[in-house]
């Protein structure tokens, strides 16, 4: 336990002796932490929108302008006729105006002019399918129908969040893994810094005895630490930056559905100050590695 206490203090000692090089080794890795944290942010949450889209299945069909309205019911009946189609109702124009008022709350006395005779909205069906891989056959008879104007859907905004989150996936990993090494690369030669400054002691363990293990672990525990700091500061940064983010998404699109994290928050940390301790240990030993089998057998005070 003596042996231990005395390692971890020449740890923390050797972290704040090399503080510059520490606090470059901090900030980089704290960047790629930070980057990987958004990327998997940004991605949970366009997989949610995604699902939300494609969950509701909702297809609104627009009718053609002043059709009478026993034509419009034919309509129906056609679409429902279909085998793919899973429900079909019917949204008339007083309807469709109505709603557009009453969620404009006051302002939607603005529209009551629009009333009656002066609607200028069309008649249309609110429709849902069975089978999404029919979906363009499906459509397709719905527009050769007669009478059927157009039709509005969510699945092009699906197959662009679904291509959107792909491209910052991929920028993401090529980023991450070009900070991953940049991290390994500024860790390991602050380390090395500090097996400069120590080289003459390093030299006296080895020739009393001292293990390479032993010699290693205060350097693994500076490691260790820049690690554990830039975890736990990424951590930090990533929950309030993303309680701040959901509160604008929020004031301007009210009704989109972003992933919430503050049940998860603990595991989080956990999480970033293992990947920041995995990153400044192997950063310790690559360096390690290479001064004790090359130049530790012939350091010279």
């Amino acid at each position: 336990m003596r042996s231990f206490g005395y390692l971890l203090k020449e740890g923390i000692k050797s972290l704040w002796k090399n503080r510059t090089m520490s606090i470059a080794s901090i900030a980089v890795l704290l960047s790629c932490l930070l980057l990987t944290g958004i990327a998997i942010l940004v991605s949970v949450n366009m997989d949610s929108a995604m699902k939300s889209i494609e969950g509701s299945n909702s297809i609104t069909v627009y009718l053609d302008d002043d059709l009478p309205q026993i034509t419009a019911i034919q309509i129906g009946e056609e679409i429902r006729a279909m085998e793919n189609i899973a429900s079909c109702d019917f949204i008339s124009k007083d309807d469709a105006l109505f709603d557009i008022m009453q969620s404009l709350g006051d302002d939607g006395e603005l529209f009551e002019g629009y009333t009656g005779g002066n609607n200028f909205l069309p008649d249309a069906y609110n429709i849902s399918i069975k089978d999404l891989s029919k979906y363009n056959e499906t459509m397709e008879a719905i527009e050769a129908i007669e009478g059927v104007s157009e039709y509005t859907d969510y699945s092009n905004i699906a197959t662009k969040l679904s291509s959107l989150d792909r491209l910052i996936k991929i920028a993401c990993i090529a980023i991450i893994a070009i900070l991953g090494v940049v991290s390994l690369f500024i860790i390991a030669n602050t380390i090395k810094v500090t097996m400069f400054s120590r080289r003459t002691e390093i030299q006296i363990m080895k020739s009393v005895g001292a293990t390479n293990w032993f010699i290693r672990v205060p350097f693994v525990v500076e490691g260790l630490l820049i690690g554990v700091i830039s975890g736990s500061l990424s951590a930090g940064v990533i929950h309030l930056a993303y309680d701040k983010a959901v509160q604008v998404i929020y004031n301007v699109v009210p009704f989109l559905n972003m992933v919430d994290i503050d049940p998860y928050i603990i595991n989080i940390y956990i999480i970033y100050c293992i990947a920041g301790s995995i990153f400044g240990i192997l950063g310790s030993l690559i360096s390690m590695g290479r001064y004790l089998h090359r130049e530790g057998e012939n350091a010279v005070a």
